[in-house]
């Protein structure tokens, strides 16, 4: 009997997903809406497809990332905060629930094969560690290949890698031309060729969230030269002509005005000519980034339009939250000194100013330039004012658009995008995913007014909640307090806003219209008790502190055997203000043997102990502080336990080198780590990326390691509300 083989491909094919997510990224930063830094790539989408500037987001990265994944309120799905936070309330988890499914779950069913490219950020931390467990982690989620990074951030040149569920090392350096967003695009264009080489009759879903532009903020040194010249200008300057461009591009109403400063900006002529040459180093630093994403990200749409899918693609361009507070009123050369209680002072910025944005730097630019990347709006991340929530997107879909190029003004919620997305492909969200009942979807699309401009908004009520800070958005009026940590709840002052004619929320309207006022307020606390936003509470730094220790489960002891991989750094010894003892067993060979036994961290902060022209040396690197003591005897042949103690009194610390057990070295030091080792994690017998000290990379150890044992004693002493702020200062 003849066998008749049925044809694969559909001659209309479903529409496949890219789904861009850009981080810290304000209002105003693309060129199409009114930034002087260059975006042509994403402009050129919005000028094929449409521009919103009604679309909010939560505030943070993870709890957006959370309602993103799955048309849902982020309290509701298990992301109240951050992933590194779990109180063990079910709003407060750090961990999206089994319940409700992914958007690469609920596409999956259809067809789909689902990539994921970048950061995460929605696993907890404690579960990062190389055996998982990887429910939380992408291809825990329905996504099948993964390439990126799980924490808040990571730095470009020296990145946290995984690979589906394996930890690996940068397939370069920054000596050798390496930047992380260059390496996400290439894997992004390998994981679609692979795509069409060996799937071609199915959709797809390519959700790409590069670093940028979340600190450290690193690019490469001509962009940044470039920018810096432009923001010279200061920021007073940016805001004003953003905001002109903003009212002739149509973004903003026209008669639109800038609100005042947000708290303590100083106006820019008042800071000295150092201070403006820093701060504007530190903006070109952030611009440069930028520029740069959109280049790589030219590359993968230029791949998706070679091969003829352009067209059978929906494509979204968007950021996660308003741009970043967390650089404070003078930004950062290297944050990391300042995270443990080493002052970065102006002299030490301006001697630093050439290497901003390079590989033993972690910069932050400072409030005024986050004020003005989130023109004409008020605050920032972290806040549920304007800059905090509301932001870009970039809507690209030729069947669906009769006027490219043009604007949407409705309110719309991050939580509206996968039923938006759900919608265009025709799929329906599935009742139950991987046999568990799934949480009906709290968003809602607003596919009508991809092809209608009057269309209504998709919903009446959105709530938002973040650190305590509340509002709620309801047919077009919004109620909105700031809540300063500690305070009182009921002390919050509410403010009313009518956003349909005051769009960045310059005309309070509280005393005019309590009864509005009133009934927002009391809408807040429904939406509140439906959405496990309850209880309230700000004693998040107590909170921090007793997950890390529920979760390490008061270990006090490590063992690292010889052809261990890499360890993340939450789940790394924790040497944070405290005592602690390192020993490294090894084998040195006749001919002597040089190297890293064991290190944590990268060139802008950690610790390493090593061997090196015969002697056992241990760089207590602080915020970039190289703090070196050398034995003063050389490591004889054979096996030997070398090891570094470290005796904590107050915020100082005695250290001592060890060859078995006898003392050969000693420093003494005010820095100790205080409340955050290094972003970069743990290796033993190499130093990967760039080095937490002056040894070339990656050093590995010539003689034979065993294993390397960490004690902890316990007398650790954290300041538990410095480490919220680290924390949330780096979400």
């Amino acid at each position: 009997m003849a066998i008749v083989w049925c044809a694969v491909r559909n001659p209309s094919p479903p529409l496949n997903v890219l789904l861009v997510l850009l981080d810290d990224v304000g209002f105003a930063d693309f060129g199409s809406y009114g930034s002087e830094i260059a975006t042509p790539n994403i402009d050129a989408l919005a000028g094929e497809g449409l521009r919103y500037t009604g679309f909010h987001t939560t505030a943070m990265c993870s709890t957006t990332r959370a309602a993103l994944l799955t048309g849902r309120n982020h309290h509701s799905v298990g992301v109240g905060c951050l992933a590194n936070f779990d109180s063990g309330l079910a709003g407060y988890r750090g961990k999206i629930a089994a319940e409700a499914g992914t958007l690469a779950e609920m596409l999956e069913p259809a067809g789909y094969r689902n990539y994921m490219i970048g950061k995460w950020h929605v696993t907890p931390l404690f579960e990062s560690g190389p055996t998982g467990p990887f429910d939380g982690w992408p291809l825990g989620r329905g996504f099948h290949h993964y390439y990126g990074f799980l924490d808040a951030e990571t730095d470009q040149y020296s990145p946290e890698l995984i690979q589906d569920q394996t930890h690996i090392s940068a397939p370069g350096s920054y000596e050798t031309g390496y930047h992380l967003t260059e390496d996400l695009a290439d894997q992004a264009i390998r994981m679609l060729a692979d795509h069409e080489a060996g799937a071609p009759a199915h959709p797809w879903l390519l959700w790409f969230a590069p670093g940028a532009c979340h600190a450290p903020h690193q690019a490469p040194k001509p962009l940044i030269d470039h920018y810096s010249g432009i923001f010279s200008k200061g920021w007073d300057a940016v805001r004003t002509d953003r905001l002109a461009r903003q009212i002739e591009l149509g973004i903003v109403p026209v008669g639109t005005e800038l609100p005042p400063r947000n708290d303590h900006v100083q106006p820019w002529a008042d800071h000295t000519s150092d201070e403006q040459r820093v701060f504007a180093r530190l903006a070109g630093a952030y611009a440069a980034m930028l520029d740069h994403t959109d280049q790589h990200l030219g590359r993968l749409i230029s791949f998706i339009r070679a091969t003829n899918q352009l067209d059978n693609t929906v494509v979204l361009v968007m950021s996660d939250n308003g741009a970043s507070q967390e650089g404070g009123p003078l930004g950062f050369v290297n944050a990391m000194g300042p995270f443990n209680g080493i002052p970065e002072d102006m002299a030490e910025k301006v001697k630093r100013l050439d290497q901003i944005g390079g590989p033993d730097t972690h910069s932050n630019f400072p409030w005024g330039f986050a004020m003005a990347a989130n023109s004409p709006l008020k605050r920032y991340k972290q806040n549920t004012h304007g800059g905090g929530i509301r932001d870009p997107l970039v809507i690209r879909l030729p069947s669906h658009i009769p006027d490219p190029g043009g604007l949407r003004h409705q309110f719309c919620h991050v939580t509206d995008i996968a039923p938006t997305i759900l919608d265009v492909l025709g799929v329906k969200a599935p009742k139950t995913v991987k046999g568990i009942h799934q949480r009906a979807i709290e968003g809602a699309s607003f596919l009508p007014s991809l092809s209608d401009a009057e269309a209504p908004p998709p919903k009446s009520t959105q709530y938002f909640e973040m650190f305590g800070h509340r509002g709620i958005w309801h047919k077009g009026w919004k109620a909105v307090a700031y809540h300063a940590p500690g305070t009182p709840f009921e002390n919050d002052q509410w403010e009313l806003y009518h956003l349909d004619s005051d769009m960045n929320e310059r005309i309070d309207l509280a005393a005019e219209e309590p009864g509005r006022l009133a009934d927002l307020q009391q809408r807040w606390w429904v939406e509140a008790q439906n959405y496990q936003v309850l209880p309230l509470d700000d004693r998040f730094a107590l909170r921090f502190a007793e997950t890390a220790e529920r979760h390490r489960g008061g270990r006090t002891k490590y063992e690292f055997w010889a052809g261990m991989g890499h360890l993340p750094t939450d789940v790394a010894p924790d040497l944070r203000t405290r005592s602690y003892t390192i020993e490294a067993n090894v084998t040195i060979p006749p001919a002597g043997a040089e190297g890293v036994l064991v290190a944590h961290g990268d060139a802008t902060s950690g610790y390493s102990l090593y061997v090196q022209d015969g002697l056992l040396v241990h760089d207590l690197n602080v915020g970039g502080s190289h703090q070196i003591v050398r034995s003063n005897r050389q490591v004889p042949e054979g096996d030997h336990t070398l090891g570094f103690a470290m005796k904590r009194s107050g915020g100082a610390g005695v250290g001592t080198l060890l060859i078995n057990d006898e003392p050969v070295g000693t420093m003494e030091t005010s820095s100790i780590f205080f409340l955050l080792i290094s972003w970069s994690g743990l290796d033993i017998g190499l130093d990967r990326g760039t080095t937490v000290s002056t040894y070339p990379s990656p050093f590995k150890f010539t003689g034979e390691l065993h294993k390397v044992t960490v004690l902890l004693e316990d007398d650790q002493a954290l300041d538990s509300q410095a480490s919220l702020d680290t924390a949330a200062a780096t979400d």
